[in-house]
């Protein structure tokens, strides 16, 4: 194997080739969005909360408003919470009691879009391209449903997030800390900043450019409050100190203010990112989709949280993109139409924030129904809206399930944002339908890439006959467009269940090695619910021997700088050396290499 020096030098004279550009900003129409439901757990109720100081909302009723804040932070150490692991009272598993935040609108589904003639390029192989890792059980149920699990992983931790807990985790599956997100803990792992007994919709991440884990909630109370709550830590190990910031976020537009329902969070080299549906919080109402974006450079250290927000009331249910390597914006996600997705920006986050937006014509696609699973149960899917995006080196992943052929299947896309909004546009280069197999239905999908170019995609299967699986498939970067390897199973429910069901699964890249995926999903138990944590690899295949002599090596670096450039047109097909299949052999295909380093299978 390349000693990590050698490789470092040589990524760094590489580098010395490639260069940057510079052009205006666009900005483009935006075509009104269905109306989303209201993700809000449904199994559970605070107590009587005592309304909390009457803040000024943040006014976004003129077009292109944006609204700046600033919190102080509450330094908090982890290694205080006594005791450090708080499981959730038995008793108050499953309880039934009506949802408790305010009236929101039904969803309606996305506006039918103007057709097009793309077809989706491909779907599910035979052949196995997963190699299966770690496993252990996450956090079971503490009373809410549904979880919403999401995952963190950093070079020695995990760190998972369910409605209403917070656990780490070592990589064997240890569990060294869990406490509930709210005033319920001892204390709350928010509490510290004023949370009450309900916060909602967690997620977190780790930010492998500051190297810290970073979680997010929401709280709603009453019609007065609403608060977006996160904190990061103070390195790369969850335990110990925690910056943590509390910050108001009621919206004004005219004379309705909303809350945030369903968050994106997402992250580049500059700030966090933050959206969220607003509903009406003293009356009914709808007021689009939130975007906060909060300063980096000071949080991480434990300052001052500056951060400024925005709105956009034709968008709906827009995820925040995880970033890897230099973007020209920030990217966020959602469905515009039945053959189109909507992608924003925000150009100069931190300075001079600026909301655009353009749109990319995908594969026509119609919303999901419930999916069956074993014993008469079934799966409420929600609707059609993006589960998750992710982007790294020019290429924006993004997935959620539809309804094709009769079934329920996870849809992925994957787009190259070129220079946009700089200048240029967004443009679809592959898309692909994944279902369970068989007769299996595929639902709540999330998909990442790594360094290589190889993606992993996580996703819930189950059919009439068929428990609920937490399963994974994945693609080599050689695979052909659109296709992925054969889904496999990683854990099969022990009892039959469904009904409302995870909103979202998730996906995560292990910092150690930029290769190894890590994945977390819900699966029915004895008393409820559980979530199954699990690692696993794409098998590599030996597309980066491009000198065919049976190894991976240097020789086949140089065989790439000899052909460094663009594919001749027309691309695809993919010209040798580019393993990315980006139409481009570039840097990204060295690393491709230095993950496929040694003999050839």
């Amino acid at each position: 194997m390349l000693n990590q020096l050698t490789i470092l030098l040589l990524c760094c004279a590489i580098l010395t080739l490639t260069g940057c550009s510079g052009s205006t900003v666009l900005s483009s129409a935006q075509p009104t969005a269905g109306v989303p439901i209201a993700m809000s757990p449904v199994n559970g109720r605070p107590s009587a909360v005592t309304p909390g100081p009457a803040l000024p909302p943040d006014d976004l009723t003129e077009p292109g408003a944006v609204a700046w804040g600033h919190t102080e932070p509450s330094i908090i150490d982890t290694r205080i919470f006594s005791p450090q692991i708080q499981l959730p009272d038995p008793s108050d598993k499953q309880r039934a009691v009506k949802e408790i935040l305010p009236a929101h609108t039904r969803p309606g589904p996305p506006p039918v879009g103007e057709p097009n003639d793309l077809e989706v390029m491909g779907g599910v192989l035979t052949e196995n391209r997963i190699t299966p890792g770690m496993q252990f059980p996450g956090i079971g149920a503490t009373g809410w449903t549904p979880p919403d699990p999401t995952i963190a992983v950093g070079p020695d931790h995990i760190v998972a997030t369910v409605n209403m807990d917070i656990a780490f985790y070592t990589k064997d599956g240890t569990s060294t800390f869990q406490v509930n997100l709210g005033s319920p803990g001892n204390p709350g792992f928010f509490e510290p900043v004023g949370a009450g007994d309900f916060t909602f919709d967690p997620k977190c991440f780790y930010d492998h450019i500051a190297q810290r884990f970073v979680v997010l909630a929401l709280e709603t109370y009453g019609t007065t409050e609403s608060w977006i709550t996160f904190a990061v830590s103070d390195d790369n190990d969850p335990h110990g100190t925690w910056y943590k910031y509390r910050t108001h976020a009621v919206i004004q537009v005219g004379n309705t203010t909303y809350w945030w329902d369903y968050p994106g969070f997402g992250y580049d080299d500059d700030a966090y990112y933050i959206t969220g549906n607003l509903f009406g919080l003293n009356s009914g109402g709808w007021a689009g989709v939130g975007f906060r974006a909060v300063d980096k450079a000071s949080v991480i250290n434990g300052g001052t949280a500056s951060y400024a927000t925005l709105r956009d009331g034709d968008a709906a249910s827009v995820q925040a993109v995880q970033h890897f390597g230099v973007n020209t914006a920030p990217f966020f996600v959602s469905v515009n139409n039945s053959t189109s997705l909507r992608i924003h920006a925000i150009t100069n986050p931190t300075t001079n924030p600026n909301l655009v937006s353009t749109t990319v014509s995908v594969p026509s696609h119609s919303g999901p129904f419930s999916a069956p699973a074993a014993g008469g149960y079934t799966i409420s899917t929600i609707d059609a809206r993006i589960m998750n995006a992710h982007w790294r080196y020019g290429k924006l992943y993004a997935t959620h399930h539809i309804s094709a052929a009769g079934k329920v299947v996870a849809r992925w896309y994957e787009m190259d944002t070129g220079n946009w909004p700089n200048s240029g546009s967004i443009s679809l280069t592959q898309s692909g339908n994944v279902d369970g197999g068989g007769d299996k239905h595929a639902y709540f999908p999330a998909i990442y890439s790594n360094a290589t170019g190889e993606v992993g995609l996580v996703i819930g299967t189950s059919s009439a006959s068929d428990r609920i699986a937490v399963s994974v498939t994945g693609r080599r970067p050689s695979d052909d467009p659109g296709t992925m390897g054969a889904v496999q199973d990683l854990h099969i429910a022990p009892v039959n269940g469904g009904g409302r069901w995870g909103d979202y699964y998730d996906i995560a890249i292990d910092p150690n090695d930029d290769d190894t995926f890590w994945v977390v999903g819900e699966f029915p138990a004895s008393g409820g619910w559980s979530n199954w944590i699990e690692s696993f690899n794409v098998d590599s295949d030996c597309s980066g021997d491009i000198t065919g002599n049976g190894i991976v090596n240097i020789d086949d670096i140089f065989a790439v700088l000899g052909l460094w450039g663009s594919c001749p047109d027309p691309c695809p097909p993919y010209c040798t050396g580019d393993l990315t299949q980006d139409c481009m052999v570039n840097i990204d295909d060295v690393f491709a290499i230095l993950g496929m380093w040694g003999p050839c299978p």
